[in-house]
C-alpha cells in the first residue's frame, strides 16, 4: 500500500536543540498544524515533560485516535530500545541512558519509534522520493534497470547519512550505519570530513581565506558571493566550496564502493548544489592509482548528475545489448556500463525526515504489534 493512501494517523516530532516541532502525519501529509515548544534543552525532567505535553497537544487536535508516535532525535541511541545516549547538543541528556522511548509508550499506550535524521531522511527518500521517481523515468523509457539501493547525505549544521540497502533501512548492528561523516578528509587527513564541510567549517574557511571575520556570513551567504550574487571576496569563496565539494567527494567515493547506489543530496547546504556538484563529478569520475604507476578509474560505476537535464538523459538511455551464450543459440541481455546519479531530495530534506518517520512506523507496526503479544503471552506464561 502507498502511504498516500494509508489513513492511519501518526504523531511526529522535529526535535532541535533549541525548539521541539510537534505534528501529525495521515497519508503522507501533515494534517495539524505545527505545535513549537522550548526544547528545554538544559533539564531533563523539562524536557521530557515537554516532549509529553507536545505530543498530548497534537492528540487533542487529531480528528481520530493515532495509531503509533515515530519521530527523529539525536544519537547516539539505541534507536530500536528507543534508548538515547549522551548528547552534545541537549545537555540534559548529558548522562545517557534516556529511556525516551519506552516513556512514550508507557505513557501514550501508542507503539514508539525513534530514528536518526539521517537514516529516516534516506529511507522517505527510497520509498517515497528519489528511488520511485528515477525508476518511473526508467520504467517510461521502457528501460528494465530499476534501482534498490540508495545513500542519503544531509549537508547543514553536520555531515549525516542514511543507507536503504535494498529497499531496506541498514541502521547496523549498533545502530551506527551511515556515519560518513567521521570519514577521513581528503584536504586535511588529520580531520574528519565533517570538521571542513559544515556550516561552521564554512564560515571559518571563508574568515581565514578572505580575511572577513563577520560571523552573520552563514554558507548561503557565502555560495552567493562565490556565484557572484553578493559582493565580497568571490576567489576566496570559491576556494572554500572547491575544498567542500573535494571532501563530499572522497567521503560519497568510499560509501558507494560499498553500498553502490543512488546519492541523494539534502540539508542547507544543498543549497549551493550548482557549486558542489560539479566538482563532485569530476573527482568521482576521475582515477586513482595503482602501485604500478598506472590510472584507472576511482569508481567502479560511472557518476551523473541528475539534476543535469543532458546528464540525465544520458543516464537514462540504456542501450539494449545482447551477447551471445558459449556454444548456444541464444542471447542474453548485457548491461555493459554501471551507474550511478546523483540528485537533490525530491521531497525536501525537512519533509522527508517526517515522512521517513510515518513509513518507518508503517513498515514496523506489524513486527512491533506481534512482539508485543509473545512478549505479553510469556508472562502470562510465567505467572501460570
Amino acid at each position: 500500500m502507498s502511504i498516500y493512501t494509508d489513513k492511519r494517523i501518526v504523531m511526529t516530532l522535529d526535535a532541535g536543540g533549541t525548539n521541539f516541532v510537534f505534528s501529525a502525519i495521515q497519508g503522507g501529509e501533515e494534517i495539524v498544524d505545527p505545535i513549537i515548544m522550548e526544547s528545554n534543552a538544559h533539564n531533563l525532567d523539562q524536557c521530557l515533560r515537554t516532549i509529553i505535553t507536545g505530543f498530548e497537544q497534537v492528540k487533542s487536535r487529531l480528528p481520530e485516535a493515532p495509531i503509533a508516535i515515530s519521530f527523529a532525535f539525536p544519537g547516539p541511541a539505541d534507536y530500536r530500545a528507543g534508548i538515547i545516549g549522551k548528547l552534545p547538543n541537549l545537555p540534559a541528556f548529558k548522562d545517557g541512558g534516556i529511556a525516551l522511548g519506552p516513556m512514550l509508550e508507557d505513557y501514550f499506550k501508542l507503539p514508539t519509534f525513534i530514528g536518526n535524521d539521517g537514516n529516516l531522511f534516506a529511507y522517505a527518500e527510497a520509498m517515497a522520493g528519489a528511488l520511485p521517481y528515477i525508476n518511473g523515468c526508467l520504467f517510461e523509457r521502457n528501460v528494465s534497470k530499476r534501482y534498490s539501493n540508495l545513500l542519503g547525505i544531509t549537508l547543514g549544521t553536520g555531515f549525516g547519512a542514511g543507507l536503504v540497502v535494498n529497499n531496506t533501512l541498514c541502521e547496523g548492528d549498533n545502530f551506527a550505519g551511515g556515519e560518513i561523516w567521521l570519514s577521513r578528509s581528503i584536504v586535511n587527513p588529520a580531520m574528519f570530513a565533517e570538521a571542513q564541510m559544515s556550516t561552521k567549517a564554512i564560515q571559518m574557511a571563508y574568515a581565514q581565506k578572505s580575511g572577513n571575520t563577520d560571523s552573520r556570513l552563514m554558507p548561503k551567504d557565502i555560495s552567493e558571493i562565490a556565484q557572484g550574487i553578493k559582493p565580497g571576496n568571490r576567489s576566496a569563496a570559491l576556494e572554500v566550496f572547491n575544498e567542500v565539494a573535494l571532501v563530499i567527494a572522497e567521503s560519497l567515493c568510499h560509501a558507494v564502493t560499498l553500498i553502490d547506489g543512488i546519492i541523494v543530496i539534502g540539508g542547507g547546504i544543498s543549497g549551493a548544489y550548482s557549486l558542489l556538484i560539479p566538482k563532485i563529478i569530476e573527482h568521482m569520475n576521475g582515477t586513482i592509482q595503482t602501485l604500478d604507476g598506472r590510472h584507472i578509474p576511482r569508481l567502479v560505476s560511472k557518476v551523473y548528475d541528475l539534476e543535469d537535464k543532458q546528464s540525465f538523459e544520458q543516464f537514462l538511455s540504456y542501450k539494449d545489448q545482447e551477447v551471445e551464450v558459449p556454444f548456444s543459440n541464444r542471447k542474453v541481455p548485457y548491461e555493459s556500463e554501471k551507474r550511478i546519479g546523483i540528485i537533490k531530495s525530491r521531497i525536501g530534506t525537512n519533509r522527508a525526515i517526517s515522512i521517513g518517520a510515518y513509513t518507518i512506523a508503517l513498515h514496523r507496526l506489524p513486527q512491533h504489534i506481534s512482539t508485543a503479544e509473545q512478549d505479553l503471552k510469556l508472562t502470562k506464561s510465567s505467572i501460570l
